[in-house]
């Protein structure tokens, strides 16, 4: 039940751009910012971001500090040079004015709290019947591991690592097909060195929802999730409950218990579990992992014409010191085990930043419904 951390053809998005990189084309400095971190995130060549950057024309401002900023990002050296030149010929043009600030949220009442507890009782039934509904099946696990040696989040892309993982009578197993694009052989999981975590598929989720465990769960907010209304309840697991070890290779074989707390976000119309997201709690201080953080996104997947509730993506922090880590582990090609176990040696495009972030809940019919109850909400 335990899960282990261990420390030790061109993209769409210059199919779009092309052909108005051919003619002068008028961006504003966010717009290049942004257009210059999905290169990065994207891998595309340097020579050819440099050369689309020098056909910029600013509207406003580049300022230097966001060019060094880009280059701590990993922004490649003839991109740089492109981009101080873009910064200085823009010297003269005014500094953009910030965003208006966001609108206020719109203030949805919580479920009174004889609802809260049918709901939450749903969601914890559901959760624990999770892995006996699981069928055997494959898919592609695609994760790029991050670093910042400054303590300052300007990562720096260590590898991509992509293995093929098949989950059979509720175990999960990894093979290592590709790193950084080449094709390997004979490369174990736990072997890849650096930050790994894996039980996401059953382990941590039966933990945090098992009997044994007694998590104690609160109401806390209403959310938004891939377009999906979401009851969010905050939970908590202490040390001595818990089963999450952490090892480090520079803590010579000492390994620890971590208890933590986080919030687990549940479909309003299903009371499945769609996200949890966890941050580490009773590190001793002289233990050399510190901050601890996991998120993992689970969506509908359709395996042999079912829906299965199952991982989409799981980050990972840490920190050692001022060294981060952060890894960000992406789930694809879902299929039944035994009908297709061809490995695919193609890379998928990354999954879109706004399929994991949480947007505010905005009021609909199911509001105005009155509690099964017939008290007023509280």
């Amino acid at each position: 039940m335990g899960r282990k951390l261990q420390l030790c053809a061109l993209p769409a998005l210059f199919l779009l751009v092309a052909p108005l990189m051919r003619a002068q084309l008028k961006m504003t400095a966010d717009q290049v910012v942004s257009f210059i971190q999905s290169s990065i995130r994207l891998h595309h060549d340097d020579s050819k971001v440099a050369e689309y950057v020098k056909k910029i024309k600013l509207s406003d401002r580049l300022e230097a500090r966001r060019v060094e900023e880009l280059q701590g990002l990993g922004a490649g050296p003839r991109t740089i040079v492109a981009l101080r030149a873009l910064s200085s010929s823009s010297s003269t043009l005014a500094v953009a004015e910030p965003p208006p600030p966001p609108a206020p949220r719109p203030v949805i009442p919580p479920p009174d709290s004889i609802e809260r507890a049918r709901i939450l009782n749903e969601i914890v039934e559901n959760a624990r019947e999770y892995a006996k509904g699981l069928p055997d099946y494959l898919c592609l696990q695609v994760t790029r591991r991050h670093f910042d040696p400054t303590g300052t989040e300007n990562w720096r892309l260590y590898d991509t690592v992509q293995e093929q993982l098949s989950y059979v009578d509720h175990h999960e197993s990894y093979k290592v097909t590709m790193v950084n694009g080449r094709a390997v052989a004979n490369v174990e999981h736990e072997k890849l060195g650096g930050s790994t975590l894996s039980g996401d598929f059953g382990s941590f989720y039966t933990e945090i929802f098992a009997r044994e465990t007694e998590t104690e769960f609160d109401w806390d907010h209403w959310a938004t999730l891939r377009g999906k209304r979401m009851y969010v309840f905050a939970f908590r697991i202490p040390q001595s409950r818990s089963h999450f070890t952490i090892a480090s290779s520079e803590a010579h074989g000492r390994v620890i218990t971590a208890g933590y707390h986080g919030l687990i976000y549940a479909d309003r119309d299903t009371n499945k579990v769609m996200r949890y997201r966890l941050e580490c709690d009773d590190i001793p201080p002289d233990y050399p992992v510190k901050d601890v953080k996991v998120d993992v996104n689970y969506d509908y997947v359709d395996i042999a014409g079912q829906k299965f509730v199952l991982p989409l993506k799981t980050e990972l922090h840490s920190r050692d010191g001022k060294y981060m880590s952060w890894n960000e582990a992406e789930f694809h090609l879902y299929r039944k085990f035994g009908t297709e176990s061809n490995i695919t040696f193609d890379v998928p495009d990354a999954i879109p930043e706004d399929q994991t972030k949480e947007q505010p809940a905005v009021p609909d019919a199911k509001d105005q419904k009155p509690p099964t109850t017939g008290k007023k909400q509280q």
